[in-house]
């Protein structure tokens, strides 16, 4: 719908609709179609389903580019089931290339996982391709394309999985909220001009006048601190690799012009259901004003935790509660980790009602810890002529740049240190218990990840008899992104697992970029103190410089996927196949 932007204005100061003086949507949202109620998505029952993908023109703030899109819908349709069904889902090409389906986190057969190359060969322009799967578990999932960088142009849709029984999680009214980054520069583009500038996206580099004109403790920075980043041609404020100046962020494919709308009725107990389907996007939500219980986390249910803001990184679902109890509009803030942009939207008992839509937040930077140096006495490494005595420098980070490696010998042998790896985090800290980006210094209350109870006893109580470490490595200048300094395009070794195999898996950040990994095919159990009881996840989120340990029984026999789910990062090589053996009994 084209609307003409003095009329959109004029009607926004009129209606004062709680924006801040002089009463005019912010900058990054003045675009779109303000206070129009959506219709719900397209949703598909039952035991046979169809789905066609094909392009099609997409829209958002007033500029069209080309999308991928799913029974011509962006997102994709809403795929309900109840546990304990099959399905059949019949996928029909109607592209020129490849094109394939993956189901985000459910528990399937590994011929139906849908990865070309691993588990089956994609479906080839013109042809359908049947997957067909029962329905082990329920909870909040999504799925997407896994060719050609598709997820990136609207390949991408929320699936839902109903209980056989009756939902513990009391709720009165639900929402689906899909957060989606899109860019009207095709992905591949993306990709090269990264590859020949990696921060080529980032607008927000410090400045001379931002060392007296930073507006928070995120932006604040001592002059040799920022020497010392200078130095090792490291940008702190290198926080996300596409930004708010190539990305319009979406909820449910509608601009925060748009003003998407889920509606209640006072004192209801309102279920969100959050899916992060964005490419490259770690949000960090939050409703002003109303509190969000998490009761549900890559669909498994959690212990309830009340929270008033949590960050979800790209692949990971959350279900909250909210329980509106006064008769007026509350905005939905989702704001990119970097803080370059948001997905906004309402939640209101009425139509067209709006909330004040709060200002971005200042950016944050990295710090010591981002480079796994938190416990490292720095001395002072302003000058390159000082004296560097006081310096630790065994347990300084190895930099392949200007900082040389102090200590051979505490480069882990399992890593390959090579053009690709530009650092090595020497003192990691566990990130399990560590706030999102950004948020380290909030007020309210923000989750982590050892926030999160299993509501059921964990089902393998047995301990791991194996340990495996696997570093996340890159070289950020170069956008060269592996395990163990070791891309996908390379040769090397699937990680293999003994069919039920328990196993306890340490992921070491060595990189100033967080990295939402995801294993295909199982659930995992993040090593957090609820032992026991210990959150169950498809997805999780390792913050820069920081470890995450979780638990693995590998019990779905095949080769599955296992990767960085920030797409351009996979794409660049941070990816690899675990193969559980045996398959039918054989040995091999």
């Amino acid at each position: 719908m084209n609307i003409d932007r003095r009329a959109l204005l004029r009607t926004a100061m009129l209606t004062g609709a709680g924006w801040s003086l002089p009463g005019l949507l912010p900058a990054w949202a003045r675009s779109g179609t303000q206070g129009v109620t959506l219709p719900d998505m397209t949703t598909l029952t039952g035991e046979d389903i169809a789905l066609t993908i094909g392009r099609s023109p997409f829209t958002v703030g007033g500029r069209t580019g080309h999308a991928v899109v799913v029974n011509g819908t962006l997102p994709a349709p809403l795929i309900r089931l109840r546990q304990g069904q099959n399905v059949r889902i019949a996928v029909t090409n109607t592209l020129d290339e490849d094109t394939s389906i993956h189901w985000h986190g459910l528990l399937v057969p590994f011929q139906m996982d849908g990865v070309p190359g691993v588990s089956f060969p994609g479906i080839r322009p013109g042809e359908t391709f049947v997957y067909e799967f029962p329905i082990r578990h329920a909870g909040t999932f999504w799925y997407h394309s896994h060719s050609n960088l598709q997820e990136q142009l609207g390949h991408y849709g929320p699936l839902i999985l109903d209980p056989a029984g009756t939902d513990r999680v009391e709720y009165d009214r639900e929402h689906v909220v899909v957060l989606s980054d899109w860019s009207f520069t095709h992905p591949h583009t993306i990709m090269a001009k990264l590859k020949k500038e990696e921060g080529y996206f980032n607008y927000q580099r410090q400045t001379l006048g931002g060392l007296i004109g930073a507006r928070g403790p995120e932006e604040q920075m001592p002059l040799k601190e920022r020497w010392m980043w200078q130095r090792m041609r490291m940008d702190p404020t290198d926080i996300a690799d596409v930004t708010g100046a190539a990305y319009t962020y979406l909820i449910n494919g509608h601009g925060p012009g748009e003003n998407w709308t889920g509606l209640f009725r006072p004192t209801e107990r309102v279920r969100l259901r959050f899916v992060n389907a964005s490419a490259m996007t770690v949000f960090n939500v939050r409703i002003p004003g109303l509190p969000m219980t998490v009761v549900n986390a890559d669909g498994n249910d959690v212990r309830p935790v009340e929270v008033d803001e949590f960050q979800i990184s790209v692949a990971e679902t959350y279900d909250v509660i909210v329980q509106p109890t006064e008769d007026r509009a509350f905005t939905l803030v989702a704001e990119s980790v970097d803080r370059s942009g948001m997905a906004r939207g309402t939640l209101a008992p009425r139509p067209g009602m709006t909330a004040a839509v709060p200002p971005l937040r200042p950016r944050p930077t990295l710090g010591m810890d981002d480079m796994g140096m938190a416990d490292m006495n720095m001395g002072d490494a302003a000058a390159d002529d000082r004296d560097t005595s006081g310096m630790d420098h065994a347990a300084e980070p190895m930099s392949m740049g200007d900082m040389k490696m102090r200590d051979e010998s505490r480069v882990p042998p399992e890593v390959d240190v090579g053009v690709g790896v530009d650092m090595i985090a020497m003192h990691p800290q566990d990130g399990a218990g560590k706030r999102g980006l950004g948020l380290e210094h909030a007020e309210h209350r923000v989750l982590v990840y050892s926030d999160l109870v299993a509501l059921d006893p964990n089902p393998d109580e047995r301990p791991p008899t194996r340990a495996l470490e696997i570093h996340l490595t890159g070289n950020m200048e170069r956008f060269m992104w592996s395990f163990d300094g070791r891309r996908f395009s390379e040769v090397v070794e699937p990680i293999r697992f003994a069919r039920d195999e328990r196993v306890r898996v340490t992921l070491v950040n060595d990189t100033m970029m967080q990295h939402p990994i995801h294993l295909h095919g199982h659930f995992f159990e993040i090593v957090n103190g609820h032992a026991g009881r210990h959150p169950r996840k498809h997805t999780v989120n390792v913050p820069p410089g920081s470890t995450i340990t979780f638990d693995l029984t590998a019990d779905a026999p095949g080769d599955w996927a296992f990767h960085c789910h920030l797409l351009y990062h996979m794409h660049a090589g941070m990816f690899r196949v675990v193969k559980v053996r045996p398959l039918d009994g054989s040995a091999t």
